[in-house]
């Protein structure tokens, strides 16, 4: 077996670090804040998605920058914690996948939660911070050319893991990164239908 497939954990390890991301990444701090500030339920709402670019159609800025932060950096702590409790960079690598699970089927809104484009992000942050910043930089130029975050996300997404295998030469976790994009593509799959239709709302454009 190839290195990069080794995670060397025991199952109550492997257990013990996916539940800690879970449970991390399951908190949905855009429907959390939204309802904190008397706005609406963000469900029912442009693309009902729980994230910070639904919450921006709600027109509330700060709102939304808040979410993003929050959805990110759940993805960043069960990095870190995974890495401090269990132990290792398979361990970090696991907790980080149990939060991506944990955002897109959080169990405290019936497993419907977001696209994952902002834990992804706080993921890549705790496991390799160069290989984040050059994601945020592709997802920002992107976005500020098309207006579309979706399209931003999907092409960021692809990228990442193949910064991983080539430049940063972290082969696990550019395999682990992979099933999050396959992952990640999955959710937005109704975003793409509607990018291929011209039906796709735009970056500010209220819900």
């Amino acid at each position: 077996m190839p290195d990069w497939m080794n995670l060397g954990l025991s199952w109550p390890s492997l257990c013990a670090a996916l539940a800690i991301g879970y449970l991390l990444g399951s908190i949905p701090f855009g429907i959390i804040l939204t309802r904190l500030s008397g706005g609406p339920d963000l469900r029912s709402i442009g693309s009902g998605n729980i994230g910070a670019t639904n919450v921006l159609r709600t027109g509330n800025k700060k709102l939304a920058a808040l979410t993003l932060a929050g959805d990110m950096l759940k993805g960043t702590a069960a990095v870190l914690l995974g890495a401090y409790l269990v132990g290792g960079k398979s361990a970090a690598l696991l907790a980080g996948f149990g939060a991506f699970l944990g955002h897109l089927f959080p169990v405290w809104l019936r497993f419907r939660g977001g696209k994952g484009v902002a834990t992804y992000l706080g993921i890549l942050i705790g496991l390799k911070w160069p290989i984040a910043v050059t994601f945020a930089a592709i997802w920002l130029s992107v976005a500020y050319l098309s207006r579309y975050s979706s399209v931003s996300a999907l092409l960021a997404s692809v990228l990442a893991p193949l910064l991983l295998w080539f430049w940063a030469r972290e082969y696990q976790m550019a395999v682990g990164m992979a099933l999050l994009t396959v992952l990640l593509w999955y959710m937005h799959r109704e975003n793409i239908a509607r990018l291929l239709g011209g039906r796709e709302g735009k970056i500010g454009q209220k819900g």
